[in-house]
């Protein structure tokens, strides 16, 4: 039971450093990766356990991936809306 919390910390750190691109990207990753991992835990363990372990692996490894793969000239950049409807990158405030 640690591990969730363990994990959940981690990723509320995490997510407080990176930019809005790299975090929808890292929710992305992550919610693709719990569902491939908990179809792969299933078809491996063939119980509940393993497809929970599936899906928390897949979705560490996914949010990972998915944050890391956000292309440079995103980074440390966020995306403003101005007034007259149109956006701008920026560096984040």
């Amino acid at each position: 039971m640690v591990f969730p919390l363990t994990f959940a910390t981690v990723a509320a750190i995490a997510v407080g450093c990176a930019s809005q691109q790299q975090n929808q990207r890292g929710l992305s990753g992550a919610l693709i990766g719990a569902g491939t991992g908990a179809v792969a835990g299933q078809v491996i363990g063939g119980n509940t356990t393993s497809t929970l372990v599936g899906a928390a692996g897949g979705a560490l490894v996914g949010g990972a991936v998915g944050t890391a793969t956000t292309s440079p000239e995103n980074r440390g950049n966020c995306r403003y809306r101005q007034p007259d409807g149109t956006f701008i990158i920026a560096r984040c405030r």
